[in-house]
């Protein structure tokens, strides 16, 4: 059975590790898409134009389905990988984790690395606000003016987001987000609207 919730962090948070001179430093980002990812990733880089690497990691979907790990010159899987492993240590998703290196002259070996970009994204972490959200089903709801009360009485006890309503003279059409209890409460009540669409991806 899949779940209906997911656990994410609501703003971002940051962390440091260094070790033989270097400085590693990690910025824990909430994204919901890849244009996000790259906006923040190019962010980053500018505020950090001296730095040696830039390595990250991401995972968004509702239940956690696509991700990507970057290792930005360092050697393979010492950098994204573990990143990307403290995501999924602390069963995230809608992450992104950017992890800014500063080199202090001394190699630390692979291990040293992944010690490294792991203490840094765990770091950001532990500092995190986490929450758990409910996964949200985009829906259009057309319903007379006779049932709009009640229906928004529904949509405004739960957890429902309303993203537009638009009007004419014999009904109303409502945008919204609801999570899978609300969605199966409105099926239903079909006496309350005149069509149901739900754009599930």
């Amino acid at each position: 059975m899949q779940t209906e919730t997911f656990q994410t962090i609501t703003k971002p948070s940051t962390g440091l590790f260094k070790d033989k001179g270097s400085k590693f430093i990690a910025y824990a980002q909430p994204v919901g898409s890849i244009d996000e990812i790259t906006k923040h990733i190019e962010r980053i880089k500018k505020e950090h134009h001296s730095a040696r690497h830039y390595c990250w990691a991401y995972r968004i979907g509702f239940r956690g389905e696509e991700y990507r790990v970057q290792d930005d010159g360092e050697p393979v899987n010492s950098a994204g990988k573990p990143i990307l492993g403290q995501i999924d240590a602390f069963s995230l998703t809608q992450v992104l984790i950017v992890v800014v290196r500063y080199f202090g002259g001394t190699l630390l070996g692979v291990g040293g690395l992944i010690q490294a970009y792991k203490q840094a994204s765990k770091d950001a972490l532990d500092s995190a606000n986490i929450s758990t959200q409910h996964i949200p089903y985009p829906i259009t709801i057309s319903c007379t003016y006779e049932h709009y009360p009640h229906l928004m009485n529904i949509l405004s006890g739960n957890n429902c987001t309303i993203s537009n309503e638009e009007y004419n003279n014999t009904r109303c059409k409502i945008d919204c987000e609801v999570d899978k209890t609300t969605l199966t409460l409105l099926e239903r009540e079909k006496n309350l609207y005149t069509s149901l669409k739900i754009k599930l991806s």
